[in-house]
């Protein structure tokens, strides 16, 4: 059994296994990580022998750091590392570049159906229907985009929306509200396989799906990092934020929306908990806190877009493809039955 973990601002480990009868009869720990002393490689594949196939990452972690002891140095990787290499082995994990990955930069859709599609899309990955997708959104008017589990009305001005013309939509994930305007904003969604998670933890996941993304920041010149469990930040600011849904038919969600340009004003004009955040700060400190992408680079929406998706391309691969009429149109009679109506907005009054 094979499986791979990149450390997320850090290096690459694997595990190699072999496994009888319901055991690690022998592992094989690699990878481009450092480790001293030299024999600690050997300590680490003698603890991992014998185990249990279902022994948690908690356990294999602490196996693992239980047999290093004192004064061994593992830089680029830690324990829990290596005990995500081994669950994602011991799951039957993909990685990246075993899949075949596709590109839509879509055309500016409606918020009630941008919601739509992400779930028709991710349901279409796991169905085995179009394969893992790469989707940059371009947005038809504006928008906010609440959590699956927020009150629209702790959460939402409405008077405020209506006064900026925002439409305010509930979108199938988690998290906290995005505000969102066309030309000012950068969202993607990833629609993956679950093999490609396997053996991570839901905050792993969040980590592991970001990298390239960060990585392509930090080649903008932008000192980005991931701080869980779903933000993307950068000494100047928050860029990011992330949501994430795994869907019972074996694929997972992951979307990301990023601040390009902002009006903090209006901003705090439509969103309540913002204004309450910041309340004692003022706009200028709303700057500070989601700081866009335009500041920090310099560069063009497109440009930054473009970037972006060069990253994932020169890691990955990336065939460009599209969203089939009758996607849409499934996605349409989602927004009719759920997304467009009262009764999800208001799920949580």
């Amino acid at each position: 059994m094979h499986g791979e973990y990149k450390v997320p601002g850090g290096k690459l480990v694997v595990a190699d296994l072999d496994v009888v009868d319901g055991r690690v009869r022998s592992a094989q720990i690699s990878g481009d990580f450092f480790l001293e002393p030299d024999d600690a490689l050997e300590r680490i594949n003698g603890a991992l022998a014998g185990l249990p196939v279902d022994t948690a990452a908690a356990q294999l972690a602490a196996r693992v750091r239980g047999a290093l002891g004192d004064g061994v140095e593992m830089l680029g990787f830690s324990p829990e590392a290596v005990a995500v290499a081994v669950r994602r082995a011991l799951t039957g994990a993909t990685g990246w570049q075993d899949h075949d990955w596709q590109f839509v930069h879509d055309v500016p859709r409606e918020p009630a159906l941008q919601m739509a599609l992400d779930e028709v899309l991710t349901e279409q990955v796991g169905a085995g229907e179009r394969p893992p997708t790469l989707r940059v959104w371009e947005w038809a008017s504006n928008a906010v985009i609440i959590g699956s589990f927020q009150s629209v009305r702790n959460e939402v001005d409405l008077d405020g929306a209506a006064r900026h013309d925002v439409t305010v939509v509930r979108r199938i994930s988690g998290g906290g509200a995005m505000f969102v305007e066309p030309g000012n904003t950068i969202t993607y969604s990833l629609y993956v396989p679950e093999s490609l998670v396997s053996g991570l933890s839901f905050v792993e996941s969040y980590a592991f799906l970001d990298d390239w993304v960060i990585g392509a920041l930090n080649d903008l010149g932008i000192a980005a990092t991931y701080q869980p469990i779903n933000d993307i930040t950068s000494p100047a600011g928050k860029i990011a934020g992330a949501a994430q849904k795994r869907f019972a038919g074996g694929a997972v969600l992951h979307h990301v929306t990023m601040a390009y340009d902002m009006d903090a004003s209006k901003m705090l004009d439509v969103l309540r908990i913002g204004r309450e955040k910041l309340s004692d700060k003022g706009t200028t400190s709303a700057n500070k806190r989601v700081d866009p992408l335009r500041s920090q680079t310099g560069l063009e929406r497109a440009e930054v877009i473009s970037r972006m998706v060069g990253t994932f391309r020169n890691r990955y691969g990336l065939a460009d493809g599209t969203i089939s009429a009758g996607t849409v149109a499934l996605a349409e009679e989602r927004v009719a039955a759920k997304f467009g109506t009262a009764e999800w907005l208001t799920r949580v009054p």
